[in-house]
């Protein structure tokens, strides 16, 4: 797909690193499978992964994390 960020680029699959934060916690997962844009590095996640991920961060948060970083595991 062409990248809505930088017009330009065509995103392909790839891995990134989603960086989270509320409050007084930060979560950083590794490893996410996104679309990235092969021209400007943004990337975009589908609707299954991105519910992943706000889960995996939704439990750190509730834990009391202040600093965590996980690999994301579908």
């Amino acid at each position: 797909m062409k990248c809505i960020l930088c017009r330009h680029g065509e995103t392909h699959s790839g891995e990134v690193t989603v960086t989270l934060e509320r409050g007084v916690s930060a979560i950083i997962l590794r490893g996410v499978p996104a679309e990235v844009c092969e021209n400007c590095g943004e990337y975009y996640l589908d609707e299954e992964v991105t519910r992943k991920v706000m889960e995996l961060a939704e439990v750190a948060v509730q834990r009391g994390a202040e600093l965590e970083i996980l690999r994301y595991a579908a």
